[in-house]
């Protein structure tokens, strides 16, 4: 119960979207199917050997919530795989747990949860699945999500970073605290970017 544990530690125990706290969770889109969220509160940086902050790891809970075409074709699926499908009236999404390698561009799913509406687990699967970015189209509603995350990390590298060092004893290096600062200057000069960009198109 790993990710489930960790994305509703601070939730209470009612209906599904009531307890989706816009404190803890990142909303990023909604499909006709499911809505997509990560918990900005637990996201955290990798730890090497020597016990220092890994900026190129980064682990990431996520939630997502069904709706009834979703949640019934979910059922059948694991009603065709001879799978258990106790409780799965109550099906209300599921929760996954990804650990992302920066620099290769590519994301580990680790574990997946199927969740009742009290965020209960119902089943758990340890996938092990890994996805390269780059392979997704651009529309993919995976990639979208996966970059909405990366997008998020590199905003609030210095806020996970010490996250990261208060809750896993890990530690920042100097290098470390300089790729954050250059990470954030940079995008910081690319919102500036689009900022002049939109206006000149006013100004037009």
């Amino acid at each position: 119960m790993l990710a489930a544990a960790l994305l509703f530690a601070a939730a209470p125990q009612a209906d599904a979207e009531e307890t989706i706290s816009e404190e803890i969770y990142q909303w990023v889109q909604s499909t006709a199917r499911q809505n997509y969220y990560f918990n900005k509160q637990h996201i955290y940086f990798g730890k090497d050997e020597k016990g220092n902050i890994n900026l190129d790891i980064l682990t990431v809970p996520v939630l997502k919530t069904y709706d009834s075409i979703q949640i019934q074709d979910v059922v059948s699926k694991r009603r065709w795989k001879g799978q258990s499908t106790a409780g799965y009236g109550d099906l209300a999404g599921c929760a996954e747990y990804l650990l992302f390698h920066v620099k290769e561009q590519t994301v580990e799913i680790v574990k997946h949860e199927d969740l009742d509406s009290d965020w209960g687990t119902l089943g758990t699967t340890t996938v092990k699945r890994t996805v390269k970015i780059a392979d997704l189209s651009e529309k993919d509603v995976d990639a979208k999500f996966y970059h909405a995350i990366l997008e998020y990390a590199e905003q609030h590298g210095s806020e996970i970073a010490a996250r990261t060092e208060k809750e896993k004893g890990a530690k920042l290096t100097k290098e470390a605290q300089k790729q954050l600062e250059k990470g954030q200057q940079t995008d910081k000069d690319g919102k500036d970017a689009k900022k002049n960009k939109k206006e000149q198109k006013k100004r037009r």
